[in-house]
């Protein structure tokens, strides 16, 4: 199966390229902007032309899209997660090659939802930010198409590889900077949200089970499970090995240790949402976390029975696992 994947360079592109690589029967091609992938091509900026001509030349099976960003403004994130994906599509129609496409979406499409449900496929979305709107205006284009597509809504990814700027990778260099510095007490905010994480290579697997399934349309790919960043926080505490106590900026103080409260040290303060900048706080005071910022709101948990039945597909790996290899990277930086 020869399969071209688009993004391979990039957070979750890494692991479905490693995934897709240990299949024998997989023939990858990367595409992507930088020099290190087989093809160079901006799907920003390219002509849907000239990836058509490359398609009609490589005649891959199987288009796999990670490609995009979760950072920028509003023109940005259109430019690279809508525009983007309307530039493969249309050259997946002028194309001769009749290529199946998996195409990476995001729970953000979803917006916020009700605690303690579960969010499943036929939810109306409501994007609660620019983010998981350029997301679902690109989930649109795709499942608007015509094409053989499927659309892969995957919720918080975890795991190795977790970029430095997300909130668990923020959280995990706090953690870091408070036991360089034998800080007893670390003071964290943006803990309240509950999110649905799903280890990377877990992610790279459904990608894999999905170029090889015939499903369409939508599948959530998730825990199943909603996790508060709180617990999140005591998970990551124990496996890092950290006896300092852990408070909360925004809800009431709970040592992580019983200890720690009687060695008095510096505290290290961190925000694990959006921080605000300094002009939004007096000087001295604790940074304030904006919420969460996918624009889910306090809950978000993925109804994955869909996954379960048209690909085959469950989650491995637990989040203690995700989370000592986001703590392995991190303490590599000590």
């Amino acid at each position: 199966m020869r399969v071209l994947l688009i993004g391979a360079n990039g957070y979750l592109g890494r692991f479905v390229a490693d995934r897709l690589l240990a299949d024998p029967a997989v023939q990858l091609t990367a595409l992507g902007r930088g020099d290190d992938a087989d093809v160079r091509f901006d799907l920003a900026t390219g002509s849907p032309g000239a990836l058509t001509r490359f398609l009609d030349a490589v005649h891959p099976g199987v288009v796999v899209n990670c490609a995009g960003t979760t950072r920028g403004g509003a023109r940005e994130l259109t430019r690279h997660n809508t525009v983007a994906v309307a530039t493969v599509c249309e050259a997946l129609r002028r194309s001769g090659c009749g290529a199946r496409l998996v195409q990476i979406g995001c729970g953000s499409e979803y917006g916020p939802s009700q605690p303690g449900s579960s969010t499943a496929e036929d939810a109306v979305p409501r994007p609660g930010g620019p983010y998981g709107v350029s997301k679902l205006a690109a989930t649109e284009l795709v499942l608007g198409s015509g094409l053989d597509a499927v659309v892969l809504r995957v919720f918080s990814p975890v795991g190795p590889g977790t970029p430095a700027g997300s909130p668990l990778g923020r959280l995990a260099e706090a953690m870091r900077r408070a036991m360089q510095s034998g800080d007893a007490e670390l003071k964290l905010g943006g803990l309240g949200a509950q999110r649905d994480f799903v280890d990377v290579r877990d992610v790279a697997r459904a990608v894999h089970a999905a170029s090889l399934s015939a499903a369409q349309g939508v599948i959530n790919i998730g825990s199943g499970r909603a996790v508060r960043l709180r617990d999140a926080a005591g998970i990551l505490a124990r496996v890092a090995g950290y006896g300092g106590a852990l408070n909360e900026l925004d809800g009431p103080p709970h040592p992580h240790a019983p200890h720690a409260a009687s060695h008095p040290a510096p505290t290290l303060r961190a925000t694990i949402g959006h921080p605000r900048q300094d002009s939004d706080h007096h000087p001295g005071t604790a940074p304030v976390a904006f919420p969460y910022p996918d624009g889910c709101g306090s809950w978000q948990q993925a109804d994955v029975r869909t996954a379960r039945d048209r690909l085959g597909w469950r989650p491995r790996i637990n989040l203690e696992e995700s989370l000592a290899d986001i703590w392995m990277e991190a303490a590599c930086r000590i």
